[in-house]
């Protein structure tokens, strides 16, 4: 019976394996291997070049500075995003005023919020980069028309094209762009903790904020540290390299400010035909996702709380 159960786990799982294998880990292999090589990306021809590609990394201004500002992306904007994103959740599901018969409650209207917080979602990265393009406009745009309106003319920023800023405003996109997803995943989490808890809390004088840190916190926090991992590995991937593409001048720009290694992979791979080079590049990005990954559930591991 032993060896049947064997056979059937290993029948059934062989088929998906297989395409992953081919589909996911096969490409990544052959990313580094192209690491190694000066591929164009187009001929055939490629030769071995060892070391080269990435002693000519470590030498590259423009990579380091996509570099830092992708570590920035990647500390800086799940905490933004899971900090609003948690403060509202918590409002829309625990947050209100007490009702009769409940000892907690949402926010009135918070089903109507959920919506309007997950419509961003309902967009294309590329329309909502294009949305806050005109936003950005220093000479018709929606921000410096209302500096304007409340009487500060003298304040007109270049907001995407004053270096100081550039990184920022694109990181401000973002935020805006994926906090409504995780207030409806963190409201999901919150709907599942039992309603005792709070109440037991609240009888005992708990105030608001405790009630937050001891219970909901340490309950959703499972679920907080996935969304952590995914909104890295976001910020990481398509959605920095889409709104960085479609919103910089450049892209990247201005002065590499706004460039990160997601996009300068594309840059290399298809504007300049090194290929080669280009997946180095990559192999570093795979190389940051990894460590960000790991140091997530490392530094986040803790005992599971059941309810």
């Amino acid at each position: 019976m032993q060896h049947g159960k064997y056979r059937f786990i290993v029948g059934f799982l062989i088929v998906p394996l297989a395409l992953y294998a081919i589909f996911v880990i096969w490409p990544f292999v052959q990313s580094i291997f192209y690491s190694f090589t000066n591929w164009s990306g187009l001929s055939p021809n490629f030769s071995v070049t060892g070391l080269d590609n990435y002693q000519r990394m470590i030498h590259d201004s423009t990579f380091w500075a996509s570099f830092r500002h992708s570590v920035i992306y990647v500390l800086v904007l799940p905490l933004i995003v899971l900090a609003i994103a948690l403060f509202l959740a918590f409002m829309l599901n625990v947050g209100g005023r007490r009702k009769r018969g409940a000892a907690v409650s949402g926010v009135q209207g918070a089903p109507f919020y959920k919506i309007v917080y997950f419509f961003p979602q309902v967009l294309s990265i590329a329309i909502v980069a294009l949305l806050f393009q005109f936003l950005y406009n220093p000479e018709s745009g929606a921000l410096n028309a209302f500096l304007s309106a409340v009487g500060l003319d003298s304040v007109q920023p270049e907001w995407l094209g004053d270096p100081s800023l550039a990184l920022w405003c694109v990181m401000a996109v973002l935020v805006w762009s994926q906090v409504g997803f995780f207030v409806v995943l963190f409201s999901a989490g919150m709907a599942s903790i039992p309603k005792d808890f709070y109440e037991a809390a609240l009888l005992d004088g708990a105030s608001r904020a405790t009630t937050f840190f001891r219970i909901t916190l340490p309950l959703l926090w499972d679920t907080v540290q996935s969304g952590w991992v995914y909104m890295g590995i976001l910020s990481l991937g398509a959605e920095s390299f889409a709104v960085t593409q479609i919103m910089t001048a450049g892209p990247g720009g201005p002065a590499d400010s706004t460039n990160v290694l997601s996009l300068y992979v594309y840059q290399k791979a298809f504007r300049d035909g090194q290929a080669g080079y280009a997946t180095t590049i990559g192999v570093a990005l795979l190389i940051v996702t990894l460590l960000f990954a790991g140091g997530v559930l490392r530094v986040g591991r803790r005992e599971r709380l059941e309810f």
